[in-house]
């Protein structure tokens, strides 16, 4: 894995993006933001979840006082998402945003576009310049560059035109659907602009193909050092784009949360539901903090062989499971009794990590 690319540090809240801080998860809420009891509810969810930054739609001026609620009560940082409409940005950073995310191409003249500067400078939160295929500079729309070049030329442009107005406390982000467009135009950047950059392909999908689609684009980037704060975009729950965003992020082992459950493909010679023994696992250990290998095999040909790095495991037999722990066995228990044989260790071997 190629070294983390540095950028200039920036605080969203009390959560720093770039500088060599922790990569962040990111969501967005569904909610009305109207209704700031609905949308802290979901946030309360998020953060429950992992989430460590969130954002929230400002379409309309009606729900700027309900953002100022949620803002003075959510958990995490809150960034006010603007479009179009230049005064509701600067009406969101007066008040509370914890950032502001724009895209300069549809929020109009580069007055209403100075003006919002101006009003995050005064509040002394960062905006996010935010470009994706639907909203680039004028200069570069309608030019016969791929989509990648385009993308990139015009966040570039934004970002000079931030820092003749003396602005620098920027995050970028160039998004597009297509994966190979965005790992280019986040390539790009990545040598072109010395700030942090939230990464993501957006309008990627449905909960499969969406986290195909992330997993690989924001995967490729991670792995070439680039990224300092992702979001994961879904057409689901917003809670499942931030167990994806985790599950990418210790899949590379830059960042985990929660265990790591390891299991194997099912085949013929598999004795026990291992299927659902490793579902009801995986969601047990969702509520566990303790960063620690767990295994669920199907058969003593994948168990404590190939999983004896695992902390604890089990290996299926004809209607029996074997326990063992860094490759030495342990015990045999029923197959009835296998998920809770399993948690019990998990619990031992979290109360001796206390």
């Amino acid at each position: 894995m190629k070294a983390r690319r540095e950028t200039r540090p920036v605080l969203v809240g009390d959560v720093a993006v770039g500088g060599g801080a922790p990569i962040s998860v990111q969501s967005m809420t569904t909610t009305n933001t109207g209704d700031p009891a609905e949308t802290l509810a979901q946030i309360a969810r998020l953060h429950h979840a992992g989430c460590e930054i969130v954002r929230v739609a400002i379409p309309r001026a009606d729900v700027l006082a309900g953002f100022e609620t949620i803002c003075q009560e959510s958990p995490i940082p809150v960034i006010a998402d603007i479009h179009f409409d230049h005064r509701l940005a600067i009406e969101a950073a007066k008040r509370g945003a914890a950032k502001l995310r724009i895209n300069p191409g549809n929020i109009g003249s580069s007055e209403r576009v100075d003006a919002v500067i101006e009003a995050a400078g005064e509040a002394g939160i960062p905006i996010r310049i935010g470009v994706n295929a639907g909203s680039m500079a004028d200069e570069y729309r309608d030019m016969d560059w791929p989509l990648a070049e385009k993308l990139t030329a015009s966040a570039v442009a934004f970002c000079e035109h931030f820092e003749s107005r003396g602005f620098s406390d920027i995050v970028v982000s160039a998004k597009a659907s297509s994966v190979n467009a965005t790992i280019d135009a986040y390539r790009a950047l990545a040598d072109q602009v010395p700030y942090p950059l939230h990464i993501g392909v957006t309008e990627a999908g449905t909960a499969l193909s969406g986290t195909v689609k992330s997993a690989v684009g924001l995967g490729t980037l991670l792995v070439g050092g680039i990224g300092d704060t992702l979001r994961v975009s879904l057409t689901a729950d917003p809670v499942e784009e931030v167990r994806v965003g985790w599950e990418i992020l210790g899949s590379l082992d830059i960042r985990r949360r929660s265990p790591e459950l390891v299991s194997c493909p099912t085949c013929g010679r598999c004795e026990v539901d291992l299927i659902g023994i490793a579902k009801e696992v995986e969601e047990r250990l969702r509520e566990r903090r303790t960063p620690i290998k767990v295994a669920v095999m199907g058969c003593i040909v994948n168990g404590p062989g190939e999983a004896r790095e695992a902390d604890i495991g089990i290996a299926g037999g004809k209607g029996i499971g074997l326990l063992f722990a860094k490759g030495q066995p342990l015990r045999k228990v029923p197959e009835s009794e296998i998920v809770e044989a399993l948690m019990s260790e998990i619990d031992r071997l979290e109360s001796a990590a206390d």
